[in-house]
């Protein structure tokens, strides 16, 4: 079956104890999902790994890429499928040079076509750019038009992500852009519904769209 042309990227709330792996493994049973990003913050080296290691088992028991936010040594220490850099974390270069080849590292670009071309030619496997709509997750300082994924799509190969308050309701103007993927965060978590009828509602618009 071939997935859609673009495709949903999970990115985790701050908090993943209690019963946050219940509520990942109903968001995976909802629907397809390419790649989870673990983002936790401000906690030690091994409570990051006693939280992070039962979400990568989920994550490979439906297919799931496991992405780690930020932190080289944690994404290296549970082998994880790819790491997620920021501008101001551990270069692409001393990041590559650790993890190999085999993990997948994406760059936060931002709204800069500058700094997306470097990251590309760099030999980053996905650039994300954003955030393209007010979001809680994070502050919001870069604002990108969706022009900036019409412009990468015909320049690169290298796959786009679009972040920052993506919902049901908004997507569709990115997925026209060419978005491949669509990270998402609170609007997935952060329902009353549960996670399940969101990514159920994202999973018929990019069935639609493809």
């Amino acid at each position: 079956m071939t997935p859609p042309s673009c495709q949903l990227y999970l990115i985790s709330p701050l908090d993943t104890g209690g019963d946050f792996p219940e509520k990942l493994q109903s968001a995976f049973e909802a629907g397809p999902v390419a790649a989870f990003q673990f983002r936790v913050k401000d906690i030690d080296p091994d409570t990051a790994a006693r939280l992070a290691e039962p979400l990568k088992a989920i994550c490979d028991t439906h297919d799931v890429a496991f992405v780690v936010n930020d932190d080289v040594a944690l994404a290296q220490r549970i082998e994880a499928d790819g790491l997620h850099l920021g501008q101001s974390d551990a270069g692409l270069k001393e990041a590559r040079a650790l993890l190999g080849d085999k993990v997948q590292i994406g760059i936060t670009c931002h709204d800069s076509r500058h700094l997306a071309m470097e990251a590309g030619e760099g030999g980053a496997n996905y650039v994300a750019f954003g955030a393209f709509f007010p979001t809680e997750t994070k502050e919001t300082i870069y604002q990108p038009g969706v022009d900036i994924l019409q412009w990468w799509s015909t320049m690169m190969e290298i796959p786009s992500v679009a972040i920052g308050g993506i919902t049901p309701d908004n997507c569709q103007p990115l997925i026209a852009a060419g978005a491949d993927f669509l990270a998402v965060s609170g609007s997935v978590w952060k329902t009353p519904d549960g996670p399940a009828k969101t990514v159920r509602q994202f999973t018929d618009i990019l069935s639609n769209a493809s």
